[in-house]
């Protein structure tokens, strides 16, 4: 579904706040990091491992071939082993060995030689393995993030508007980006370190155990120690972390304010009790500050102190077991190059924990956007655009944005072909919605549209779009030329038709006086154009899509009052022969309406055109009267509109 923004404008600001998922507070083995938690860690777990099923293949191969590399590692130890204990051998029986002209030192390199190169090797392997697994493993995180982008996209394609209503644009592209690219991130990095980890851990306590199985105990011993004192600081870490987290927002938010307001600020003398408050919020910072510091810079010499008294400990154990003939210098050596490999993954898994919890996190997010609900079922009877005439009956029409809360209870209308209707009434008398349904943005909860006599729920909603041309009070530019712009509803359009809607619109003299004309490129929000001049540009878009039903939202709104003469002129040459639907705030626009519905509180109050209706003198009369004899709109009761989101009236 293509929403215009456009359309509808919430008066409410969404509750839900974009996603801080992994703030890097440090750097190397001692990072903590401010985590996100899913709410379900493992229930997502497991429906993450199932959406990975298409990649199962390819993932398992890159687990295959890391296990292997982080084998070759492994290995090397051992061999080297082979040359200490000839060298202590070699030195021991130094008087034995003959002189290298000899040939006896020769034999002793050559027996060095081929274990060295063989070492050599084996590491060469190691490299080039894991970095096959971590190029599979890149190629497959991409993977992913494109098929859960296509999944996501597919799916906001068919979710409510109300959805959106509640729900802001930055929270909406976190899933397309923060929350995918933390769980591809995960994929990509975190699982080849815990399949390395996870191989070296138990790869090297099996060549331990092979070499001297108490040593090994020892090594085993500290794995606890390890794991105990990373976890309790890094637990503590995290909340004051996330205080000291708040309390930059706090002073961010502070300054900002200050300073935006600053000729506030100086108009009430605030700038003492500013400064108050800045000292207070910096105060509580600094502490803050200094816990977390002190907490992240104690993890990294903990891990190490519990790694060198291991270390210390398979020394002394070590000499000990070799003076007791147990085993080799050899041994000795490679047991201390196993115990620095066992150290290293428990660092390397402490490290990436927090990041697994928060892509845990970020793949709860994405699957709660496939659990949306989506819309009704689309119809399938197809549209001859050519015959629609454009009558629109509404029967019996209820509406709820939220249950128990009614905002429209019963209204039936019924709109000839190529007339005229003027909507007006205070703001939240449910205006906007009524074009919603129609558009069929939402469902009515009971009653009927009908288009042409037929339920408009029997047609598909591109084809029941198709009908209707939108000029609404907000304008809505993409990036993109002048031209394209225009031809948005009509992609297809000649140069030549484009440049005859500009004409009506009036918008032809200030786009040829641009330098690059009907080419000329769009910037972001399109910042280099004025705000009536892009009101005059989608003037020209609804033109020149020819539509048989026109939506008008206060359309001059942002024009000065000699360009507004000329753009309802145009305006009413197009809508001449087509059914309207114009929803007006200053009422002087809508006084050859041929019927003006008066709304209030979701229901049509008075019905008429302008002269029956100020005769009535009664609720358009004041309503009018009050408008331009300058008087306050007491009868504008702002309790009554529906401040709930997702309702959303367009303010004027």
């Amino acid at each position: 579904m293509r929403n215009d923004p456009n359309l509808t404008q919430s008066s409410n600001e969404p509750k839900q706040e974009a996603p801080t998922l992994s703030l890097s507070l440090g750097g190397g083995p001692g990072e903590i990091k401010e985590v996100v938690k899913a709410k379900n860690f493992k229930e997502t777990l497991i429906r993450l491992i199932k959406y990975l099923k298409p990649n199962y293949p390819m993932l398992l191969f890159m687990m295959l071939i890391a296990a292997i590399g982080a084998w070759f590692a492994i290995w090397v130890p051992d061999i080297l082993k082979k040359v200490t204990n000839t060298l202590v051998e070699s030195i021991q029986f130094f008087k034995d060995i003959k002189p290298i002209s000899d040939g006896g030192n020769g034999q002793l390199y050559s027996y060095i030689a081929p274990i060295l190169i063989v070492s050599a090797s084996l590491y060469v392997l190691n490299a080039l393995f894991q970095f096959l697994a971590g190029m599979i493993a890149a190629i497959q995180a991409q993977s992913v993030v494109r098929r859960m982008r296509a999944n996501v996209k597919d799916k906001l394609d068919k979710v409510a508007l109300s959805y959106f209503d509640c729900t802001t644009v930055g929270e909406v592209l976190s899933r397309f980006t923060i929350d995918i690219e933390m769980v591809s991130l995960t994929l990509q990095e975190c699982l080849n370190q815990i399949i390395s980890g996870v191989m070296i851990v138990v790869g090297v306590f099996v060549m331990m155990v092979r070499i001297d199985w108490l040593l090994a105990l020892i090594a085993l011993v500290s794995l606890p120690a390890l794991l105990i004192v990373s976890l309790l600081i890094v637990k503590k870490s995290q909340i004051e972390f996330s205080k000291q987290q708040k309390k930059i927002g706090e002073l961010n938010g502070h300054i900002e304010e200050m300073y935006t307001g600053h000729n506030i600020v100086k108009l009430y003398n605030y700038e003492e009790k500013s400064i108050e408050k800045y000292e207070v919020i910096n105060s509580e910072l600094r502490k803050a500050t200094r816990r977390s510091q002190f907490l992240a810079g104690i993890i990294l010499p903990s891990i190490k102190f519990i790694n060198n008294l291991t270390y210390v400990s398979m020394c002394i154990g070590g000499g000990f077991r070799a003076g007791s003939g147990v085993i080799t210098i050899g041994d000795i050596q490679a047991m201390l190059s196993y115990t620095k490999q066992f150290a290293q993954p428990i660092e390397s898994i402490s490290n990436i924990a927090n990041t697994i919890q928060s892509a845990i996190a970020a793949a709860e997010r994405v699957f709660q956007i496939f659990d949306l609900q989506e819309m009704t079922p689309e119809g399938e009877k197809s549209i001859d655009i050519d015959n629609v005439k454009g009558r629109v009956t509404m029967k019996n029409i209820k509406f709820s944005y939220v249950k128990d809360m009614p905002l429209i209870t019963d209204l039936s209308l019924d709109v000839k072909e190529g007339e005229s209707i003027a909507i007006v009434g205070p703001t939240g008398a449910g205006k906007t919605t009524l074009v919603n349904l129609l558009m069929r943005f939402y469902e009515v909860d009971s009653g009927e549209i009908l288009i042409d006599d037929i339920n408009m729920k029997d047609y598909s909603r591109k084809d029941l779009r198709s009908l209707y041309g939108m000029v609404l009070q907000d304008t809505w530019l993409f990036s993109g030329t002048i031209a394209e712009n225009i031809s948005y509803g009509r992609p297809k359009a000649t140069r030549d038709e484009i440049i005859a809607a500009a004409k009506e619109a009036y918008a032809h003299n200030f786009i040829m006086s641009l330098e690059d004309g009907y080419e000329t490129i769009l910037k972001e929000d399109a910042a280099n154009i004025s705000a009536g001049q892009k009101q005059l540009l989608t003037i020209a878009r609804a033109i020149l899509k020819q539509p048989k039903i026109i939506i008008l939202d206060e359309a001059t709104s942002s024009v000065d009052t000699m360009t507004e003469k000329y753009i309802q002129s145009a305006m009413l040459a197009m809508m001449e022969g087509r059914t309207s639907f114009v929803i007006a705030h200053r009422l002087s626009t809508i006084r050859s309406a041929n019927v003006i519905l008066v709304m209030n509180q979701g229901d049509v109050i008075e019905k008429g055109n302008h002269d029956a209706l100020i005769a009535k003198q009664g609720f358009y009369y004041d309503l009018y009267n009050s408008q331009f004899a300058g008087e306050e709109d007491d009868m504008f009761d702002v309790s009554s509109s529906q401040n709930v989101c997702p309702i959303n009236e367009t303010q004027s």
